[in-house]
């Protein structure tokens, strides 16, 4: 659902038939249909921590999807801007509300061993959803009527049927069954996740008095309100959350996934088709470099993962600056729609640049910006502070999607120097502040987080830990 509402509408852009229904708008104009989605996904991120707290996980889910169908009915049957615009919102609710819940509802049933693995196939799964909507686009775009991209937009309730059917065969996250009151209930789900049904399994009685240790300590030190996020010792974790979202924004995936035909179209590729199918190798790109990110990241850790990430999308950045900047020839069609007249080499590279960014942000950023917010927060807090750090997720898409039409015309290369500054500036960002997590329990990082603020000097604490047993079980069972 995410992925593919993501990624129909940049191909869309491009449509003759979508320009001349609603009367070819220009890049503000873009900018505000593109970003009406974002906007609403900032808004249900922010209400979603309450609803997952009242009425669980699961079926907080089940809403969002019956949400993001009307949103996606709407868009279908639109027959003005504002009703798009509408529709687009409307939708948004239900995806922001669905990217804070799932990787919530995931992290607390997966084992800490593989949970950065699985959370990771929330954003395989978005990578799919761009590349079918890709496709969808490029099949469609030959068609010369409304269906061209009424049918694409149409196409997203199948995923939300889907996801809202599966829905009643998932079970309930064992932490919010116990934060309920519900012990027993939560003790079936966990002998089923971790022993087959086995009530009795050591591993099983093992973390269910974990969790109910720390629901029983959450209920002392329950966060009342949203300001009390940002108090001390909480502020620390929350402040991080809030980085990695907005870090991953910066990095300007957005702006290639939202307009890439655009880009590729200035950069070279001026024939419809050429353009459109560099798009949909694209996507094949971004969901092919996830794959490693979900084998290794519980082995390389968030924080290699990250900063390798960063130095891969910051050179590919660069290097794409410098052949634009020094070859480029602006000029304007009729429509006023920008060329850069890059000579044979250059074009190339940009369009190569553009693929080992895309390739670089997929085995990084991309999916950790998802793991690591949704196993850093403590029970009592975990719905409240994941609800803001994806509201700053979103709050960032939402600025960059509604002002990147413009700096697309306007600056060109001048953007991609920006993005690669951020991206070579957030190396360091990572190593000084981020803690590593990998491999631990939801429950062990009170003590992760418990040290300095300087990340990269924790070390030994962290280690000291270990080595006493006090801490790091779960990795050492697994190695």
């Amino acid at each position: 659902m995410f992925g593919y509402d993501t990624g129909v509408l940049a191909s869309i852009l491009e449509f003759d038939k979508w320009k001349s229904y609603f009367h070819h708008p220009g890049s503000i104009g873009v900018g505000v249909i593109v970003s009406a989605l974002t906007a609403g996904c900032f808004v249900g991120s922010l209400i979603a921590g309450r609803i997952a707290d009242k009425y669980s996980r699961k079926r907080t889910i089940m809403i969002a999807c019956v949400v993001f169908s009307l949103g996606a009915a709407i868009q279908c049957g639109s027959i003005n801007r504002a009703m798009l615009i509408v529709g687009r919102f409307i939708s948004g609710l239900g995806v922001g509300v669905l990217s804070m819940t799932v990787p919530m509802f995931q992290s607390e049933l997966a084992p800490p061993a593989i949970r950065g693995r699985l959370v990771s196939f929330q954003q395989w799964a978005i990578t799919w959803g761009i590349v079918v909507s890709y496709w969808v686009d490029y099949g469609l775009h030959f068609v010369q009527s409304d269906v061209a991209w009424r049918v694409p937009i149409g196409i997203q309730i199948v995923p939300a049927a889907v996801l809202f059917v599966a829905m009643f065969f998932m079970p309930y996250s064992p932490r919010w069954l116990v934060n309920h009151g519900l012990v027993d209930e939560a003790h079936v789900v966990l002998a089923k996740l971790r022993a087959m049904g086995d009530l009795n399994a050591p591993d099983v009685v093992t973390e269910l008095e974990e969790i109910k240790e720390s629901v029983q300590v959450d209920g002392v030190t329950a966060v009342r309100s949203y300001t009390e996020l940002f108090h001390v010792p909480i502020r620390r974790r929350v402040l991080i959350g809030i980085a990695v979202h907005a870090l991953s924004q910066l990095s300007g995936i957005n702006v290639t996934l939202y307009f890439a035909p655009t880009i590729f179209k200035q950069s070279g590729l001026t024939g419809k088709n050429a353009s459109l199918l560099a798009q949909g190798l694209s996507g094949v790109v971004n969901c092919l470099f996830t794959i490693p990110a979900i084998l290794w990241i519980d082995r390389w850790g968030r924080r290699k993962t990250l900063m390798f990430g960063s130095l891969g999308c910051g050179i590919a950045y660069f290097v794409q600056a410098v052949a634009t900047g020094a070859t480029q020839h602006k000029t304007f069609d009729e429509n006023g729609d920008l060329y850069l007249n890059l000579p044979t080499g250059p074009s190339y590279v940009v369009i190569a640049m553009i693929y080992i960014f895309i390739a670089s942000f997929a085995m990084s950023w991309g999916p950790v910006s998802w793991v690591y917010p949704s196993e850093i927060f403590p029970m009592h807090i975990r719905s409240k502070a994941n609800s803001i750090t994806t509201a700053a997720n979103w709050l960032f898409n939402f600025g960059i999607s509604l002002v990147s039409p413009i700096l697309i015309k306007h600056i060109t290369w001048g953007l991609d120097l920006i993005f690669a500054i951020i991206m070579f500036v957030s190396i360091g960002i990572v190593y000084l502040f981020f803690p590593e997590t990998k491999n631990r329990s939801l429950e062990d990082m009170e003590i992760i987080f418990g040290g300095s603020v300087w990340a990269h000097r924790d070390k030994k604490r962290i280690a000291e830990y270990d080595a006493s047993g006090m801490l790091g079980q779960v990795e050492k069972q697994n190695t």
